[in-house]
């Protein structure tokens, strides 16, 4: 089992003593402005573009990040087969870990990123089993402690099951903190994972599951995303994540802008903070300037 256990425990102390973090941006917004390919591979570039990957994680720090996520949000094994990469999952891990750990200072933290991995298990209708999705994420989980991950953040998840077979992998491979958080659309009949769970029943999934922070990052913009703290705080006493889209993209001439300016996004995340939320940050559409704003506003610095 691996760890990395000084600044696993310096990071939970900070929040328990009440401490606000400030999370990074948006990885595929800065990785598609400096080089990723449409259709491209981003955990390709751990390899064959290290310096932007490691640069990216300094931008955001020197943005005012007190931690940054990894460059494997893709890399189960399931997401790199469609490259031809199935077989260097770890391998892609620990290169994205390394980068990013290389750009960080003390108090610093980095955490590894675990994304959906694509496919379906048999219980919904897909074609994977449980124990093949368990497999899947030891072997990126295993990959990310080596490479010196201070946690692992299981993200932009729309399946409890899927999320509860991701921390269990971490927790029973790696002695790292977890968090993990889902992503909410709002109907008419209120706010939903893409599977059907409220905010109210996923937290209670997640936290039965063993995560240590929990949370929701994807898919809404910074006013909505205040909405579910607000539906999520109330439920649970563990520190909450919160990433929050620059809005809701269009194609403007046939480039993909967001709406949500660091300026408007500045107070939100402020709100966010005061709310309860305990680690804040940005994702789709966010970028280093978002970040230092989520700064300034939370921490006045």
């Amino acid at each position: 089992m691996t760890t990395n256990p000084t600044t696993t425990i310096s990071l939970l102390d900070r929040l328990k003593r009440g401490g606000k973090l400030i999370s990074d941006g948006g990885s595929g917004t800065y990785l598609q402005a400096n080089g990723l390919e449409p259709g491209g591979s981003p955990e390709l570039m751990n390899i064959e573009q290290p310096e932007v990957v490691r640069q990216m994680a300094a931008d955001f720090f020197a943005a005012g990040s007190d931690m940054v996520l990894t460059n494997s949000f893709g890399g189960n094994r399931f997401g790199l087969e469609r490259y031809g990469f199935g077989d260097r999952v770890f391998e892609f891990n620990k290169a994205a870990a390394d980068l990013a750990k290389s750009a960080a200072t003390e108090g610093k933290y980095v955490g590894g990123s675990i994304g959906p991995t694509g496919v379906l298990l048999e219980a919904v209708g897909g074609d994977f089993t449980e124990p093949e999705l368990y497999e899947a994420f030891v072997e990126q989980v295993t990959g990310l402690a080596a490479g010196g991950a201070d946690a692992i953040v299981i993200e932009t998840m729309i399946s409890t099951d899927e999320a509860r077979l991701a921390i269990q992998a971490a927790k029973e491979h790696t002695d790292l903190i977890v968090m993990a958080t889902m992503t909410f659309d709002k109907g008419p009949r209120g706010y939903f994972t893409m599977m059907g769970d409220t905010p109210e029943d996923a937290i209670k999934i997640l936290s039965d599951a063993g995560a240590d922070i929990i949370g929701t990052n994807c898919g809404n913009g910074a006013d909505v995303m205040i909405e579910i703290v607000k539906r999520i705080r109330p439920i649970t006493d563990k520190p909450i994540l919160v990433h929050s889209n620059a809005g809701i993209p269009a194609i403007v001439k046939g480039v993909v802008e967001y709406p949500e300016s660091p300026e408007f996004m500045a107070p939100r995340f402020k709100e966010m903070a005061e709310l309860g939320a305990s680690i804040i940050g940005g994702c789709c559409g966010t970028t280093p300037k978002h970040v230092a704003a989520c700064a300034i506003s939370i921490k006045g610095a």
